[in-house]
């Protein structure tokens, strides 16, 4: 096969004349071509080998065959038939078993395109390739074949899970998973910081890159049938780049990896998840660049460093309070304690926590905020703790030495409105470098029942006209008297309001005007535009005076009184309030009113009979002068 194959070779163009040489040159411009990459390729034993080789300028079918030979170093003039994509019989005995079970394979990408593939690449494999291309021409021009080196290189890559302190540690073959140490146990709470060390080395002569890449696979390692999805790794050109879900912590700058020293690499990945429990690895890539520019991964391995497991905080935090039921008085100090246990107290631990104490009652089960320590240990107060209404109460929440995660709510004066049931509520939170906070877990304790002893305030108020009758135009006079028992110092608020119905029925109710616990009169619009007027005409009686009053003023009146209580921290509570029965204020029209109607009624009446009996003069006068004879 041999003789033949080199017969259709064109003969050595320096031998012909130069004119020949001329239209040779010219023809063979558009001659047959056969392109392989430039070598020498070098590979490495053990691991696969990809070789392309496409034809051009020839004349025949688009679907062109290719025969493969190999020209080893000890014998550079013999070639071995390796593979045919048109013979089947044309692989040598030495291809021949490879072939048959296909670690030697030739591939066409396309009709004038092919690739050999060899799985595996041996030391043997090395020497000179050749890619022949049987003419399909009517003559005989350009090249035929073409030729690549490849060199086979021994395997010098190494990667272990931790610095080697014997060569049995460092994996040998391609793409084996280390079972000797066995695989570390590693158990790591949320929030903490996991670092994995990894040593990869190549001692290579050629001049090559290395890539390390830390990885994961969930709970079992890749040959338990586990993906491995990439962390974070360094690139060949020295980048470094995180994969898939762990990009954005590389962003928020809790995933790194840097190189320590000449062959060990080390990944930190901060602020742990639930998530992020099972096996890490690491995999280290050798790559060279060939002589047409390209880079080439000629060697990887991977090893198991660690399985990891993640223990939730949720699954650590516990939350209890005490007493479980506690009955004050009015103007007695409240304590409740808080023990939170699995709560770290180092204050270098990347997770923070908020303790609080929340107050739910039968009308309003859903908590609220009664004060809250956030994590930097700033006291925050509910919104009914400090308003202009009750002032600001002295309640404070500490955290107590023993036991560890103990802490005190105290408030310095107890008010009938803090009965209920109390909860001490705890949430922990992971910090993130850029100071970002991320809620992982809430612990409640059970409810503790606040009950008070009863002081009790008696309101009585009842609203009354100081004149039955009222017209349009009057001082409408509403008197409000009111009676406080109670054995404790009482201030009260008094309110003015009228409800008056609308169009479509319904009443609505409207402030007229106020006098507050410190006796500050506030006064209102009424529905008619027009003013109203506050006083105390007695110790026990107010007034609201209703001046000019208009039929649009036409409505139910009513007081309202509220017993305000100040406590011994200076703060106030609501003691109680009490709405008065209802007057009616019907403005009657006057007497002048009343005469003015006839009035109108008369001149009506005058007016259409004026006009009644001015056409029936006209018509009959018209009628007349119709019946005149016209004639002279």
């Amino acid at each position: 096969m041999d003789a033949p194959r080199r017969a259709m070779l064109p003969p050595p163009l320096l031998l012909l004349p130069p004119p020949l040489l001329l239209l040779l040159l010219a023809a063979l411009s558009s001659a047959r071509d056969v392109h392989l990459p430039p070598g020498p390729l070098r590979r490495v034993a053990g691991t696969s080998v990809s070789i392309p080789c496409s034809v051009s300028e020839y004349e025949g079918p688009t679907l062109q065959h290719f025969e493969w030979f190999l020209y080893r170093p000890s014998a550079p003039d013999i070639s071995i038939g390796v593979v045919s994509t048109k013979d089947p019989r044309f692989p040598y005995a030495i291809f021949g078993p490879r072939v048959q079970a296909g670690a030697v394979s030739v591939q066409r990408v396309r009709g004038d395109a092919v690739e050999l593939h060899i799985k595996e690449v041996r030391a043997e494999d090395a020497g000179v390739y050749e890619c022949y291309t049987p003419s399909t021409d009517s003559k005989y021009l350009g090249a035929y074949s073409s030729k690549v080196e490849l060199k086979v290189m021994p395997d010098k890559l190494s990667v272990a899970a931790a610095p080697p302190s014997s060569p049995k540690t460092l994996l040998r073959s391609r793409g084996a998973v280390s079972a000797s140490p066995p695989l570390p146990q590693m158990s790591l709470s949320e929030g903490q910081e996991l670092r994995l060390p990894c040593t990869a080395l190549t001692e290579t002569q050629e001049h090559t890159h290395l890539a390390v890449s830390f990885g994961f696979s969930g709970p079992r390692p890749p040959g338990g049938g586990g993906t491995v999805q990439e962390v974070i790794g360094v690139r060949r050109d020295f980048a470094v780049e995180a994969g898939g879900r762990f990009a954005d912590r590389h962003e928020a700058r809790q995933l790194s990896v840097t190189k320590v020293g000449r062959q060990q690499y080390q990944m930190a990945l901060g602020g742990l998840r639930p998530d992020d429990a099972g096996v890490f690895h690491c995999t280290a890539g050798e790559w060279i660049q060939d002589p047409d520019g390209s880079w080439q991964l000629i060697a990887q391995k991977q090893v198991a460093l660690a399985r990891v497991t993640v223990r939730t905080i949720a699954s650590q935090l516990s939350v209890s309070a005490s007493p479980s039921q506690v009955r004050v008085s009015a103007g007695e100090p409240l304590e409740l304690l808080c023990n939170a246990s699995g709560v770290p107290s180092s204050p270098w631990s990347p997770v923070a926590y908020t303790v609080g104490w929340e107050l739910s009652k039968e009308e309003a089960p859903e908590g609220r905020l009664v004060a809250q320590l956030d994590p930097m240990g700033a006291l925050i107060l509910g919104d009914g703790y400090t308003n202009r209404d009750v002032g600001q109460r002295h309640v404070s929440l500490q955290r107590l030495g023993l036991p560890p995660g103990g802490y005190r709510l105290r408030i310095e004066a107890a008010q009938p409105g803090d009965v209920g049931t109390y909860q001490c509520v705890v949430r922990a939170y992971v910090l993130s470098p850029g100071a970002e906070r991320r809620q992982v877990a809430t612990g409640r304790s059970q409810g503790l029942a606040v009950d008070m002893k009863p002081e009790a305030v008696v309101l009585g108020a009842r609203a009354w006209l100081s004149s039955p009758t009222i017209y349009r135009g009057d001082t409408v006079e509403v008197r409000c008297n009111i009676s406080v028992e109670s054995t404790q110092a009482v201030h009260v608020a008094l309110s003015w309001w009228v409800e008056m119905a609308r169009e479509d029925s319904e009443t609505h109710g409207h402030m007229l005007a106020s006098v507050s616990r410190e006796g500050v009169a506030v006064l209102g619009r009424r529905p008619s535009g027009g003013t109203v007027s506050v006083e105390k005409v007695g110790p026990q009686s107010h007034q609201l005076r209703i001046h000019e009053v208009q039929p649009s003023d036409e409505g139910k009146y009513h007081c309202a009184l509220t017993a305000w209580v100040r406590s011994p921290d200076r703060s106030w509570y609501n003691a109680g309030a009490v709405q008065s029965n209802t007057v009616t204020v019907y403005p009657y029209a006057l007497p002048l009113d009343t005469l003015f109607i006839p009035l109108l009624a008369g001149v009506s009446s005058a007016l259409f009979m004026g006009i009644t009996v001015l056409s029936a003069v006209t018509c009959c006068f018209m009628r007349r002068l119709r019946k005149r004879d016209p004639s002279p």
